[in-house]
């Protein structure tokens, strides 16, 4: 089992030390959270709050997930770094090549490309994305970033994309992590992605159930996976091995309530010692 450290939309400057503590720690990766805009009117519900509420993300810093990476990745040596998630299909998927795999050559490839649907209309419109045929821009998006890792020559012609024979260098491959808790979503992740992210919630048995059921269905039952999962049950060593069991390969976790209003007000030297104690308590224990 694998362990990632979740924190976001807290003080920026927090996040460098924190990342060394984390790797200090022990943890193998470390979360990097994706927004691009607030917007001032909104009628969008928020999908993984029970009410729908989006209240909390309002005035909260969030740093561009590759610009954060880079500066991550310089001040430390070994930990992981793994959106969750990108949302990729409003970004142009050449771009988002270039920029996974220039943080995954400076970092030596610890990049996990965590990617995701953004569930805000108001996303699309302000990149000036359609909002309909979201899930097929998305699918076209992972198949040309991860063609351009390569570092071969690529071509891509498609329904939303069309791109001439090109490659890229420095190339650097790297694993694409599929959030999302839809059919459509763990099909993708199963079909194109190498792994699939838990947002939180709903039933997470059934989710991962029906994720090997497609595994199976595909005839990739056997290959390479990675599930990454937030749990309650990740926080003992006898959770952390009902998930183990489970197929679980990665827990994701975090110490303080990201969906509370307002800023973040606890202090650095407390956000270190939760993550140290977890790491005593728990990572030290589950090895």
């Amino acid at each position: 089992m694998r362990f990632t450290y979740a924190e976001a939309m807290t003080d920026p400057s927090f996040y460098a030390p924190l990342a060394r503590a984390a790797e200090d720690a022990g943890y193998a990766s470390m979360s990097i959270a994706d927004s691009l805009v607030y917007p001032k009117e909104s009628d969008s519900a928020y999908p993984y709050t029970q009410d729908g509420g989006r209240e909390f993300l309002e005035d909260k810093p969030f740093i561009e997930p590759f610009t954060l990476i880079a500066a991550l990745g310089a001040v430390t040596a070994r930990i992981r770094f793994t959106p969750f998630v990108l949302k990729l299909p409003v970004r142009p998927p050449v771009l988002v090549a270039k920029q996974a795999t220039s943080v995954a050559a400076l970092t030596n490839g610890r990049l996990g490309l965590g990617v995701g649907i953004s569930p805000w209309p108001e996303d699309f419109q302000v990149m000036g994305v359609p909002w309909e045929r979201r899930g097929k821009r998305m699918d076209e998006a992972i198949d040309i970033v991860r063609g351009l890792s390569t570092g071969e020559y690529f071509e891509f012609h498609g329904e939303f994309f069309d791109v001439p024979a090109i490659k890229m260098t420095p190339a650097h491959p790297f694993p694409i992590l599929v959030g999302g808790h839809s059919e459509p979503a763990l099909r993708r992740a199963v079909v194109r992605g190498d792994g699939w992210m838990h947002a939180g919630g709903g039933d997470l048995d059934a989710l991962l159930t029906r994720l090997n059921n497609i595994r199976e269905q595909e005839g990739k039952a056997a290959a390479p996976f990675e599930v990454h999962v937030i749990s309650m049950d990740a926080y003992t060593p006898d959770g952390v091995k009902r998930l183990a069991d489970k197929g679980v390969t990665d827990v994701i976790v975090g110490f303080r309530t990201p969906y509370a209003k307002g800023p973040d007000t606890e202090p650095l030297a407390k956000k270190i010692e939760h993550l140290e104690r977890f790491a005593e308590t728990v990572i030290t224990k589950a090895q």
